[in-house]
């Protein structure tokens, strides 16, 4: 009778060992997400800087919010800048991130970042993390744009 108990036991723990095992965390991130940054940034006669290209995600988990960020690198200077509104709904759409500073960012060669990231908040306004879901990383040009 002794080891029936145990063997009760030790399967009830295997099983619930095996579901902590195999269930997704309570702040998954969002799936079926990507991003991409065009070849090409602009810079203004006023010295602004605008960074574009496309995203694609499907809904953030329930404790999360979704944002665009985009770095133009070069020389030395390095120019993070947000985009706009981000709408999860498994469609491709357009970002534009427009910085009025340029930085010392001048036409030339240059490495743009784009990041689709998620912010995970923990019941209050302040973020708890920030994870980035979808990266594109490549060489762009920046060139002149009246």
């Amino acid at each position: 009778m002794r080891t029936h108990a145990r063997r009760m036991t030790l399967g009830a723990f295997s099983a619930l060992a095996a579901t902590a095992l195999f269930t997704a965390p309570a702040h998954a991130t969002v799936f079926n997400q990507g991003i991409s940054v065009q070849s090409e940034a602009h810079i203004a006669r006023d010295g602004s800087i605008t960074l574009s290209g496309t995203y694609h995600c499907e809904a953030a988990s329930p404790s999360g919010a979704v944002q665009i960020k985009a770095t133009l690198i070069q020389d030395g200077t390095r120019l993070s800048i947000g985009a706009g509104g981000v709408v999860c709904d498994g469609a491709e759409h357009e970002w534009v991130a427009d910085s009025p500073l340029s930085g010392g960012v001048h036409p030339g060669a240059a490495r743009a970042v784009a990041e689709l990231q998620e912010i995970h908040f923990s019941g209050g306004l302040l973020p708890r993390g920030i994870d980035t879901v979808a990266l594109d990383d490549k060489a762009v040009q920046v060139v002149e744009h009246p």
